[in-house]
This record gives C-alpha cells, structure tokens and sequence, in this order.
C-alpha cells in the first residue's frame, strides 16, 4: 500500500499549534493501514514540524518563547529581509527543527506515545495556510 495526499492546514497566527487531528483528517487511507510508516513533508522554508507533549498548551507557548530567544527578531546583521523582519528568523527556526517527520502506523492510527502530538511551527507572523504532502506506506488489513 503506498498513498500520497497534499493536506492544506489552515492558517495559524505565530506559534507552535497542535495539528495531529487536522493531519490524520486529511489521511482517509490510514484507518486501512495495519502496519507502516507515514512520512510528513512541510512544503516551507518558515514553518516546522516536530513532535512533542499534546496535552499542556503552556508546552507550545514555552516552545515559541524559547524559540524566540534562541533566535530574535530584529537584530542588526540580518541580511535577507524581503518580507520583513521576520523572514530570516523565521528560515533559521524552521531548520533547527527541520520540516519532516516519520511516524510509525499501527491498526490504522499513528502510534504515537500517550502525551505526543505532531506540532506545526509557525515562525512567520502571518505564514498564511501550510501544506504538508503525506506519504503512507505499509500493508493495509487482511480482508
């Protein structure tokens, strides 16, 4: 069994967001995988993907502070600024992150860990809707 679909997520202001539920919305064919691997591939330069705790919103928000520390917004010395002052921080944070994930499917649900949930990173103050192209693999259930 091998699918692929583009999932549009909707538009997120700054932050880190929660995007599980939107992401394995857009996979109809996962409910028919009984074991495999779901590949996720954000199609930006300004946003993340990464997977961490799904159950604490504070998580997410000490994410974006600590995130903004690490790189700030408005310093001197940033040359690439055609779309703002945020546009090279937001570059530098979606590569320390990186813009894809593989995730175990099993009986046809991610297999993630009880407190896990797929996060997007919004780096941009207004990165508009993100698409994430999704490829499954794996065997699908025995008929």
């Amino acid at each position: 069994m091998w699918q692929q679909t583009l999932i549009t997520l909707r538009a997120r202001p700054r932050g880190f967001h929660l995007v599980t539920d939107e992401i394995v919305a857009g996979l109809r064919e996962l409910r028919e995988c009984r074991i495999g691997l779901l590949h996720v591939w954000l199609q930006h330069t300004s946003a993340s993907l990464t997977v961490n705790e799904n159950a604490d919103p504070a998580v997410r928000r000490d994410f974006e502070r600590f995130f903004n520390r690490l790189v700030p917004q408005g310093r001197d010395g940033y040359e690439h600024d055609d779309e703002g002052p945020d546009d090279l921080p937001a570059h530098f944070k979606a590569s320390l992150l990186g813009c894809q994930l593989t995730l175990p499917v099993t009986n046809g649900r991610l297999a993630l860990g009880t407190w896990q949930g797929i996060y997007l990173g919004e780096h941009r103050d207004a990165g508009g809707a993100r698409r994430v192209l999704a490829t499954l693999q794996g065997e699908g259930h025995d008929r």
